[in-house]
């Protein structure tokens, strides 16, 4: 039996390390992920433990409340530690609660979100800007263009992406360095398999997004179930370590507005899966 050996941080973007485990800031908003919580308190006390658990990734986007993450988190963290980076995106409108969203990459929408997100957050520049979704409704070069002219306007230190293809990441190429991807992925969702393993060739880092899956099948969840006993944890946090443990570029950003689950997330660094455990996981994508 052998076992995998776990990097506990990664480089973004060629300088920016951070811990492999973040912090995904969408659950902090009110429910439906609308509007301010009932107790904003609770939010800036996870956001702080978050910290305090060595957290040194935190992803947001302007349309998470709307506008209520970026809030909470400058409320909480501002001033920021020197080896904290925070994440945000732009490119999405929320009109409601849940899904009520509409795609808006135009370039004027995204002068306005670009400047909102540094207002809020009370930053000079985005560490990392992530265009939310690629619009239909506008050129693709257009959206990267205006990207492109807000880095080299000291705006943005680095670009990622969100649910993207192989052709898209190459387009995008054309005009800055994609130094993010963030896609949905995790071992139950495999739909972005060779968009992960693009990343990796190109030293992109993969940042994905409901990360956790879903268990609706009896035969895959006692799979999960049979690894997650053998290590005496919760499923979920499998599904967590099979993501380290499945590329090395690969940053976590579980979400939740509760300190003891952040605590357990934060704890799937300590687990170590042998090959058979991750064969025994891989062959969910199989079933």
């Amino acid at each position: 039996m052998t076992t995998n050996t776990l990097t506990t941080t990664l480089t973004l973007g060629g300088d920016l390390t951070v811990n492999r485990i973040g912090y995904g800031a969408m659950r902090i908003t009110g429910p439906a992920i609308w509007g301010m919580p009932e107790n904003p308190q609770n939010s800036i006390d996870v956001l702080r433990r978050a910290v305090e658990l060595g957290v040194t990734f935190i992803d947001t986007a302007d349309q998470y409340g709307p506008f209520t993450s970026e809030q909470l988190i400058a409320d909480a963290l501002h001033p920021y530690a020197d080896d904290l980076v925070i994440g945000t995106k732009g490119g999405l409108v929320r009109f409601g609660p849940w899904a009520d969203i509409n795609n808006d990459a135009s370039p004027q929408h995204l002068h306005d979100a670009l400047n909102g997100s540094l207002q809020r957050l009370k930053l000079d520049h985005i560490d990392l800007y992530q265009l939310h979704r690629i619009d239909p409704k506008v050129p693709a070069e257009i959206s990267f263009g205006f990207l492109k002219q807000a880095q080299q306007e000291g705006k943005i230190r680095h670009l990622g992406l969100s649910e993207v293809s192989i052709e898209e990441i190459k387009k995008a190429q054309e005009f800055f360095t994609v130094a993010s991807v963030h896609n949905r992925y995790s071992v139950y969702n495999r739909e972005w398999e060779s968009v992960l393993d693009y990343c990796q060739q190109q030293g992109i880092v993969f940042i994905p997004w409901f990360p956790i899956g879903g268990g609706l099948d009896a035969k895959k969840d006692e799979i999960m179930q049979g690894v997650a006993d053998a290590h005496g944890v919760s499923t979920h946090q499998i599904a967590l370590s099979w993501l380290l443990h499945r590329a090395d570029n690969i940053l976590l950003i579980p979400g939740t507005s509760s300190v003891k689950h952040l605590e357990e997330n934060m704890a799937v660094g300590n687990i170590t899966l042998t090959d058979e455990d991750m064969a025994a996981l891989n062959s969910i994508a199989a079933e």
